[in-house]
């Protein structure tokens, strides 16, 4: 059970990284690749949705700020991972 937690939370990891840098790209993607993202989109964006709702945007220049959201998440998957 410990290995299939640890498996998921790597995976979970790679995926929020890719996620993150291939959503400004996703209209440009193949059809493999877009299917690969769109797996992780189902996943990331209702815990994405649900986190706004409680972090706000950390400002970090004049009407610049930056989305906290998945940094959030990320800690919490290698804090999760670090207990396990």
């Amino acid at each position: 059970m410990r290995l299939l937690l640890y498996l998921f939370l790597n995976v979970s990891i790679i995926g929020l990284f890719l996620y993150s840098k291939l959503l400004p790209y996703k209209d440009k993607l193949s059809p493999q690749n877009k299917s690969f993202f769109n797996f992780f989109n189902s996943f990331f964006t209702p815990v994405l949705a649900f986190l706004r709702r409680f972090i706000k945007p950390w400002v970090v220049g004049s009407g610049l700020s930056v989305d906290m959201t998945q940094v959030i998440l990320l800690l919490l998957f290698l804090l999760i991972l670090k207990i396990i």
